[in-house]
């Protein structure tokens, strides 16, 4: 073989590796969670040394503090879907807890996001177990073992949660629930027992419309905000493996 065939060979293979690495590669808008979830589990490791009846003080609706927010501007720039609906039940909510701010809970709920979402597709349940609701981490270790059992695996990366819109607040007995609107770009690929492709694909990026809904409850010393429930409402182009669970 010729000396200059070979090395044109060799700089086509090192071309064909490293583009294969580059497009299914995250794009830098992914982070370290790590210090996310030392930090809810410090938080959890103190409400359990805690006594169960010891609550945090909820400041009433008519709490003067409230006098601070002007109703026609606190919402300004906030991410919420239902209008004027949607705009008052948070209102309402922020009376009853003047400690609320709806922008700091979605830059958490659009954290928390990922974690779960990946944490489900690595079959990860100590970290579902800090982030859900009793019900919903049921649910989802369900379908992991199922997942086991037919020999299938996941890989999923969230690239970018590109919008997270509050959908509504409700108030059930003790319990607070905050419903979410999630719009992500994903990568998803699921493998049979022998390592082969059934469905998604590693180098193409969809985008996912799901809701879940987050809840905790109202006089807990927990500050944690649990997964409660998640559904899809919208007919996709790829149906997510995560499961609904209501």
């Amino acid at each position: 073989m010729p000396i200059d065939l070979l090395v044109y060979i060799i700089i086509a293979v090192v071309l064909v590796l490293w583009l294969r690495n580059t497009i299914g590669a995250r794009h830098g808008s992914e982070q370290d969670r790590s210090d996310i979830l030392n930090q809810i589990k410090e938080r959890q490791e103190m409400q359990n040394k805690m006594d169960s009846g010891r609550v945090i003080n909820i400041p009433s609706s008519n709490n003067p503090n409230f006098s601070r927010f002007d109703d026609s501007k606190i919402l300004d720039g906030l991410a919420i879907e239902g209008g004027a609906d949607t705009a008052q039940e948070i209102l309402n909510f922020m009376k009853a807890d003047t400690s609320f701010d709806p922008k700091s809970f979605l830059v958490g709920a659009k954290d928390a996001f990922p974690m779960i979402v990946e944490a489900f597709a690595r079959g990860d349940l100590k970290t579902l177990k800090m982030l859900l609701s009793d019900g919903v981490y049921s649910t989802f270790e369900q379908a992991i073992e199922d997942r086991k059992t037919k020999g299938e695996t996941i890989i999923t990366d969230v690239h970018a949660v590109k919008d997270c819109k509050i959908m509504g607040i409700k108030k059930i007995d003790r319990m607070t629930f905050i419903k979410l609107r999630f719009i992500a770009e994903e990568t998803i690929v699921i493998k049979d027992r022998d390592g082969n492709v059934i469905s998604g694909h590693p180098d193409k990026i969809i985008t996912m419309n799901d809701v879940w809904t987050f809840g905790r409850e109202i006089r807990s010393s927990d500050p944690t905000w649990y997964l409660f429930e998640t559904s899809d409402d919208v007919v996709e182009e790829f149906k997510s493996p995560m499961p609904d669970s209501k």
